[in-house]
């Protein structure tokens, strides 16, 4: 299965923020939206960073309340994993595994284009074992 075919199911909506956005705000969109991160772009189309959950909870301790304000810029990840959408989600597996992450943006000619997160990844896993069962159990029943 391709990182292309989870797409097609979940869609391609994308969630982003400056890197100016402060990290008060982001934390609200997280919750608007009901997601675990956010892509920092300054375009909305250019993956400049992202900001997970964790990142927050890690820059607390240190900095207490004030780093609310502080700019998104100055806690996400720079260097982020991304994949294309012609991936294997096998792939994409071993990525979130090696690299011990939860979401991975989707880019095509530079250009983000979605967004895979680990619940995506095990429900299209788990769809794939219930049509390969499926279709064993039909294989069995007709012969």
């Amino acid at each position: 299965m391709l990182i292309s075919d989870v797409l097609r199911r979940k869609g391609d909506l994308v969630v982003t923020v400056p890197p100016d956005t402060s990290v008060a705000l982001l934390l609200s969109t997280l919750a608007e939206h009901n997601i675990g991160a956010l892509v920092i772009s300054s375009d909305g189309s250019r993956v400049d960073g992202i900001v997970s959950e964790r990142d927050v909870v890690r820059v607390l301790p240190a900095h207490g309340a004030g780093a609310l304000e502080a700019p998104v810029s100055s806690i996400m990840t720079v260097d982020v994993a991304v994949a294309a959408p012609g991936d294997t989600v096998e792939g994409l597996m071993r990525l979130m595994t090696e690299h011990r992450i939860r979401h991975v943006p989707v880019v095509e000619a530079g250009r983000l284009v979605g967004i895979i997160s680990i619940g995506d990844v095990v429900k299209s896993r788990m769809d794939q074992l219930v049509s390969e069962r499926e279709s064993l159990i039909g294989y069995i029943s007709s012969g």
